[in-house]
This record gives structure tokens, C-alpha cells and sequence, in this order.
């Protein structure tokens, strides 16, 4: 430990590891302080007593946040391995005051808000400028950053002090994360470790002298001014034995303190903002440096592991591993565990150490159990080096009404918030499923993704939903913010349904939100956003939006009953939408370009689909005349053309020898050969089955290839290869075949019936038995 005076001792750590929480531990048993100051947000004093409460249980993390502004929040972080977290313990177990001492968040989000401003004026001023001010090279790439760049290839000293003492030690690959895991976390004995750093980042930070390296940098002097003033506030109410822990970086600035009133400058005039704090639950994944955690480790699962066992860590580490293979149906026997930790141990010896490390584990692990294999390898560093461990807090820590009633919704459905995925099948015929539906749907319409539908999982019929969940810790901040909607999830999520409605005043918009709110089953919702619908489709000019919204709304038609949800004020408005589609879009379609006809060739492929979902006798028949028209008008677009020919074809509508006909007028050589490709285009675009079983048309097709001159059939190859290449290889083969192999003329049958009346005549009693007949019948 570091002592400034007789009444402070410093320990300095990082804010994750197991090594530095025994050691912290330890210390404090010895220490016997009367005071416990620990780096954190004053504004979470009041929280501190939660740690001692049995429903606690780490991973956790302080959240403060601007109630008024709530993704303004800072998370701290705790796992059951942070030596803050045990520090906490100690206090609270054994009756010792235990304070924050970090710069308070209400300066520091109010801080970070103007930072923010000053930047977006900043931005703002130069794209008003002319000119650029940049240095740049005849690429337009800025020399200047080039530069910055190239000086940093070795991070700062206070972003990253850790590989600089890794390669002050001639560490391999100057790996600080492995040098303070083999020095820190795998130490048993924390004698004289805290003086160690103590001296060790003294002297780095001596290295850089007093000049910020970055914008990071800025806010340490604030910082550790306020940390400096309540030390000082703790001597001036009487503790006399008073222990610090704080990240190791910090404590060269605590042991040597300046005037108080050079801090109290410093802090004076510091900006403002009202902030609340609480205590969430947290997860070891959002531990790790992956997740864009600053302050993260790479091994959370591993560490957790450390921990938990004082002896036979290595052992007790493989045979989790083994244990996890076996579950993935992967062979990991007695002998590959002993193979495995006696080549981690070899490995470690080599390269001079006293213990092997995770790193010599995940070598050995590779070589031996994954038989050279990454893909075992990163299942286990994603499911026990990192791990998923999510931690629980108590009830009263719910900040929000919304978050409470949420949480009681999870409880009475059974549906447990979990980190790892998880599929759920839901069939919507049972009560409690169709409940858990509408909870999952109504999340969804606050922004809170916990489920979302495996639409390539669906089962057959329309009473099941696949669900896959998967709880995120930032939902803490989600349900913050949705609060401003009601106290309940129902009631929110109604009001937010309102308020999208009134800013989505497009038909394509409100008719997918509508699917939401019945999905949800949010029956004020539904009502608002149907007259809003109906509105807008009444007074709708444009034949697209039309087109777009008619699925959304024929899904609603047709699946709507399944959740006992009313849906016959639906069919209107599909009977009206469907008419104004029909009658107006013979004339939306004259005069396309090509890429306007591919936007209406979609939308015509979309409206088919839900007239044909709906199956209504009036509207079928519109459509089909419609559909005539399309086909019929000699200067329609030849993708329009030919796929309104396609679906008259396969609705029946038009017999096959009728649409050979049309087929063929449109590929003749008088047509012009843009307008014939892209009618074959729309005719067989998705689908090459109608080709190889009309050998009718395949022939029409063929023929008006072969009867184009070199020039024509360089204009419309690309078209032709655009359209085959959206067939099956298979399909492709087939026809390839057919015309290579000249089976151009369908085959007439002349076979004659050759059949054993004699042996037939044996079967008649058993076929007779089958369909319940007497034999003389």
C-alpha cells in the first residue's frame, strides 16, 4: 500500500481483477480503516447500502443519468472479482463509512453536453467556410492526420500505461494485458504490490509530463482535484484511518496533494445538470473490451474463474472446458485434460513463467482438445472466457413505474430476462403465449428489442411465432426514456402507437403500424391508427402508396382472427384500396422508364399476392381486368406487360394456348427487340419451370433468339441473362438441354395398354377390401 500521510493509504488497482481484489481485501483486513473512500460517482452514496441486500448479486452496475435527457448516462460497472466491489463489502459488513470520491456526473454530463455543443458549432463554422484550411495531398487525403497517425503506433501513456510497463519489463509483444495478469491477478501475496504501481505509475506519468495527450485526458485534472477535496472533507470530519482505492494511475496525483485552494479553483464554475442514479443489472460480456467498454477486460469468464478457486486452478479450468465440448457433443476425455494442462504447464515453463495463463490454456486447449480447430476455440471464448453471467438487483432499484410493471409482466408470463440467446415458440392459441406476444410486440413498439421474430423459423399456420430473445442491459435506459409514454408497458406502448401515427402520415407507414398495434393487441391503438388509415387511403392520389400498403393490410385481413382481434372495419378499406388500384393503374403505367417499370413491377408481383391471400371473388375479378389491360396496351411497358401475361397465366384466366399467343406477338421480330426482352423478362422473371414444361414457348423463345441479327442480340442480351440467371441451376440445365438436344416439339404418346388383365384380376378383392367395397361392385 502507498501512504501519503499517516491517516491516508492508497490502493491503487485496475478496475477488474481478481488479483487486485484479494489484494485490496487483504489490505483493508489489516488496514482496519474507519473510512473507505472508493472512485465512483458521489451521487450513488445513498446506493451503497443495496450491496449488503441478498437479491444483489453481481454482475452490477451503477447507472446515473439526466432524467430530463436519459441517453445522457454513464455506467460503472461491478464484478463479484472488482476490487471496488469487495472494498463496498468490507464497509458495509463491517459498519465502515463508505463514500464516492469521483468528480460528481452532474458536472461531468453537463460537461460532456458542451463539449458536444462547442463541437457542433465548430462543424458547422468550417462547412460554411469556402475554403479548407487542411493541409492535403493531390488525393484529398489530410498530411496532417497522416501524421498524427504515424506518431501514435505506440498508444499514450494514459490511455494505455499498461504496455508500457510491459515493455519496460521486455515482455513479448509488450502485452500488457498479460503482463498485469501474470504480476497482479495470478499473485497470491500483495505485499508491497500497491507501493509497486504506486511508484511504477509515478514514474510513467512523470514520463508525460503535465500536457494532455487527449480529449480523455482533459477531465483527469477535474477529476482528481475533486478526489484531492474529499480526502481533505474526510480528515476534516474526523476519520483518522482512511483508505483510497482508486485506479492505479491516479494515486501519484493523491499522494502529493497541491493547496486546496488551487483545487477549489480548478472545480469552481464547473457546469451543471440534475442526474439520478440506481443500480442495474449488468453482464460479464459487457465487461470485456468488446462490447466498447473503456475500462474492459479481455476475459471476464476467465477472471470469475480466478476468483472462485484459490488451488488447482488450471485443472479446475480444463475440466470446465472439457465439460462445455461434451455439452457441443465434442470429444474431451480424462486424458486430453491431462495432456492439455501438462502441455499449458510445459509452454509456461519455456517462456520463463511460474504459472501457465490463460494464454499457454488457449494454446494448449487448440492443439490438443480442438485438434488444431479455431471453431471450438471461439465458442469457448465466447461462452467461458467472456462468459454471459447476467447479475440481479433488488426490486426497489426499478427507478421507473414502467420498469416495475415490466418487470412484474415478466414474472406472471415466466419469461426470464436472459443475455443469451433463446428461441421461444409461442403458439398463439394458448392464452399465456398469446400473452407473452403482445408483451414482446408491445416492447418492440418502445424500441426495446428484446424478441424479434424468426420469420425463416415460422411454423405452419398461422397460430405460431419463434421468438429468439435476448436481453441487453441498455433496455435500463430504453424503459427511462419510454417513460414519458405512461407507467405501464400497455399504456405506453398505446401512446407511443398515437404519437407514430401522427408523424407517419404515409399510407405505407400507418398500414405497417397498424399490423404492430394489433399485433399487440392495443385495441385504443387500433382504432386511432384505422381512422388514420382510412383517412389518408381516402384521400390518397398516388397509385404507389396505394400498392405499397395494400400487403400490410390484407396480412391484418387474413391472420387478424387467429389473435382474436377484430378486423372487419380492415376489409373496407382493402374493398376501396383495391378498386382505385385497379381503376388507376393502367394509366400510373404509361409512358415508364425502365426504372420506374421495375418499381411497378415489384409493387404489381406484392398487390397479387395479397389479392390472392385475400381470395375475394369481386376484388380477383378487378384485379384480372386490370391485369387484361395491362396486357393489352400496345405501348405498355414490356415488363408490365409480360408479367400481368404471367399472372393471368397462372390464375387460370387465360388459357395456355391463348398466352402462346401473346407470347409470340411479343417476341416477332416486328416488336422492337428491347420491348421483347423485357417481356420475356417479366413473363419469366423468378421462374424457369414454365419453360421447360411449355415446349410451346420455350420454342417461341428460341426462335426469336435465333432469328436476330448480331446487333439486336447484343442490345438485349444483358436483359436475357438478367432474366435467366434469377432460374435454379437446375432449371438452367434443364433447358439448356432441351434446345442442345433439339426436343423442341412436345412428344405424342402412341403407347398402348399392355396390361395382365389375369394378374390384375388378383389384386381386385384386396383393392375392393380398401375402399370398403363388396367384390361384386
Amino acid at each position: 500500500m502507498a501512504a501519503t500521510e499517516t491517516d491516508i493509504q492508497l490502493f491503487g488497482i485496475r478496475h477488474h481483477g481478481p488479483g487486485s481484489a484479494r489484494s485490496v481485501l487483504s489490505a483493508l483486513k489489516e488496514l482496519k480503516p474507519d473510512c473507505i473512500l472508493i472512485e465512483g460517482p458521489p451521487e450513488a452514496d445513498q446506493l451503497v447500502s443495496f450491496v449488503e441486500r441478498e437479491e444483489m448479486k453481481p454482475p452490477v452496475a451503477l447507472l446515473v443519468y439526466s432524467p430530463d435527457s436519459p441517453r445522457q448516462a454513464v455506467y460503472f460497472p461491478f464484478a463479484e472479482f472488482s476490487p471496488e466491489w469487495q472494498a463496498i463489502r468490507y464497509g458495509v459488513n463491517n459498519y465502515v463509512p463508505v463514500k464516492f470520491m469521483d468528480l460528481p456526473m452532474t458536472n461531468w454530463i453537463a460537461m460532456e453536453e458542451q463539449r458536444k455543443k462547442e463541437l457542433f458549432e465548430l462543424l458547422n463554422k468550417k462547412l460554411e467556410d469556402d475554403e479548407s484550411d487542411t493541409e492535403k495531398s493531390e488525393t484529398g487525403i489530410d498530411l496532417s492526420q497522416i501524421e498524427e497517425t504515424s506518431s501514435e503506433k505506440m498508444p499514450s501513456i494514459s490511455k494505455d500505461p499498461l504496455t508500457w510497463l510491459a515493455r519496460a519489463a521486455n515482455m513479448q509483444d509488450g502485452d500488457g494485458e498479460r503482463w498485469w495478469e501474470q504480476m497482479v491477478e495470478q499473485r497470491r501475496d500483495s505485499k508491497d504490490l500497491f507501493v509497486a504501481l504506486n511508484e511504477a505509475m509515478t514514474t510513467l506519468r512523470e514520463a508525460l509530463g503535465d500536457e494532455p495527450q487527449s480529449k480523455h485526458d482533459a477531465d483527469e485534472p477535474y477529476r482528481e482535484a475533486y478526489m484531492r477535496q474529499t480526502i481533505r472533507q474526510a480528515r476534516k470530519d474526523g476519520y483518522k484511518n482512511i483508505a483510497v482505492i482508486c485506479g492505479a494511475w491516479h494515486t501519484p496525483a493523491l499522494s502529493q496533494m497541491p493547496p486546496a485552494a488551487e483545487d477549489a479553483k480548478l472545480l469552481k464554475g464547473l457546469p451543471k445538470t440534475k442526474v439520478t442514479a440506481t443500480w442495474i443489472p449488468w453482464t460479464h460480456s459487457r465487461l470485456s473490451y468488446e462490447s466498447g467498454y473503456g475500462a474492459g477486460i479481455v476475459s471476464p469468464g476467465w477472471y470469475q474463474h480466478l476468483w472462485d478457486h484459490d488451488e488447482n486452478i488450471i485443472e479446475k479450468w480444463m475440466s470446465k472446458v472439457a465439460r462445455f465440448l461434451r455439452d457441443k457433443d465434442l470429444d474431451a476425455s480424462s486424458a486430453h485434460i491431462i495432456e492439455t494442462v501438462r502441455l499449458a504447464e510445459t509452454l509456461a515453463a519455456m517462456r520463463g513463467r511460474s504459472a501457465a495463463g490463460l494464454g499457454e490454456l488457449n494454446e494448449a486447449t487448440k492443439a490438443v482438445l480442438c485438434f488444431g480447430d479455431d471453431t471450438p476455440l471461439k465458442l469457448i471464448y465466447k461462452e467461458l472466457i467472456i462468459g454471459d453471467k447476467l447479475g440481479e438487483v433488488p426490486p426497489e432499484t426499478q427507478g421507473t413505474p414502467l420498469a416495475k410493471d415490466l418487470e412484474s409482466k415478466q414474472k406472471s408470463l415466466r419469461v426470464k430476462a436472459e443475455t443469451g440467446e433463446k428461441s421461444l415458440d409461442l403458439d398463439l392459441r394458448k392464452d399465456i403465449d398469446r400473452q407473452r406476444s403482445h408483451l414482446l410486440h408491445r416492447l418492440n413498439l418502445l424500441d426495446i428489442k428484446w424478441g424479434l421474430i424468426e420469420k425463416g423459423k415460422r411454423k405452419s399456420g398461422t397460430f405460431h411465432e419463434v421468438w429468439s430473445l435476448r436481453w441487453q442491459p441498455e433496455f435500463v435506459i430504453t424503459l427511462i426514456e419510454a417513460s414519458v409514454w405512461g407507467r405501464t408497458v400497455s399504456e405506453a406502448s398505446e401512446a407511443k402507437a398515437r404519437d407514430r401515427a401522427d408523424k407517419d402520415p404515409t399510407l405505407h407507414d400507418l398500414t405497417q403500424l397498424l399490423d404492430l398495434v394489433l399485433l399487440a393487441d392495443l385495441p385504443k391503438a387500433t382504432e386511432y391508427v384505422m381512422d388514420k388509415v382510412k383517412s389518408v387511403s381516402a384521400t390518397a392520389s398516388d397509385i404507389s402508396h396505394l400498392m405499397t400498403a395494400l400487403m400490410p393490410l390484407a396480412q391484418i385481413a387474413r391472420y387478424g382472427n387467429v389473435r382474436k382481434t377484430d378486423v372487419d372495419t380492415v376489409l373496407g378499406v382493402l374493398d376501396s384500396m383495391v378498386a382505385r388500384i385497379c381503376a388507376g393503374l393502367p394509366a400510373y403505367c404509361s409512358s415508364l422508364n425502365d426504372d420506374s417499370a421495375a418499381v411497378v413491377f415489384d409493387n404489381i408481383i406484392q398487390v397479387n399476392s395479397a389479392i390472392s391471400l385475400l381470395n375475394e371473388s369481386d376484388q380477383l375479378s378487378l384485379w384480372h381486368e386490370c391485369l387484361q389491360k395491362l396486357l393489352l396496351d400496345a405501348n405498355m411497358h414490356g415488363l408490365i406487360a409480360g408479367r400481368a401475361a404471367r399472372l393471368l397465366l397462372d390464375g387460370k384466366i387465360f388459357a395456355q394456348d391463348e398466352i402462346q399467343r401473346y407470347f409470340g406477338l411479343a417476341l416477332s421480330l416486328a416488336q422492337d427487340p428491347g420491348r421483347a426482352a423485357a417481356f420475356a423478362e417479366g413473363f419469366l422473371h423468378g421462374s424457369g419451370l414454365v419453360l421447360i414444361h411449355d415446349i410451346a414457348l420455350l420454342e417461341i423463345v428460341d426462335s426469336w433468339v435465333c432469328g436476330l441479327n448480331n446487333d439486336q442480340f447484343l442490345q438485349i442480351l444483358p436483359l436475357m441473362r438478367r432474366t435467366f440467371s434469377s432460374f435454379t441451376p437446375p432449371e438452367r440445365r434443364q433447358i439448356g438441354e432441351r434446345i442442345s438436344q433439339g426436343q423442341l416439339v412436345a412428344p405424342k404418346s402412341h403407347r398402348t395398354s399392355q396390361v395382365n388383365e389375369e394378374r390384375a384380376r388378383l389384386v381386385l378383392p384386396t383393392v375392393a377390401m380398401l375402399l370398403g367395397l363388396r367384390e361384386s361392385e
